[in-house]
């Protein structure tokens, strides 16, 4: 019995240069109208009027999240380089 949505399957639709392209294409249409949506949506803001202004911009949350999100990524990069252990330290 074959499943259709066998791990085998999946890594074949992967493997395909076309099918990561469309993925890379579908993220970022993606992130596109997440950004068009702060035109159309009322945001309230979480500062008082005047004590944060950017927090009012255009684009502020998407930019905010993505520093955010490099942050991240670097600090547990520069943290994996300064914990890692050699591969024989249980056998010291």
């Amino acid at each position: 019995m074959n499943h259709p949505e066998s791990p085998k399957q999946n890594e074949r639709f992967l493997a395909h240069l076309g099918a990561v392209r469309w993925l890379i294409l579908g993220f970022v249409v993606w992130c596109a109208l997440l950004i068009l949506t702060d035109l159309i949506v009322h945001r309230h803001l979480t500062f008082a009027e005047g004590e944060l202004p950017i927090e009012g911009r255009f684009g502020f949350y998407a930019i905010y999240g993505f520093v955010a999100y490099l942050l991240i990524v670097w600090g547990s990069i520069i943290l994996r380089k300064k914990l890692l252990r050699s591969e024989d330290y249980y056998d010291e």
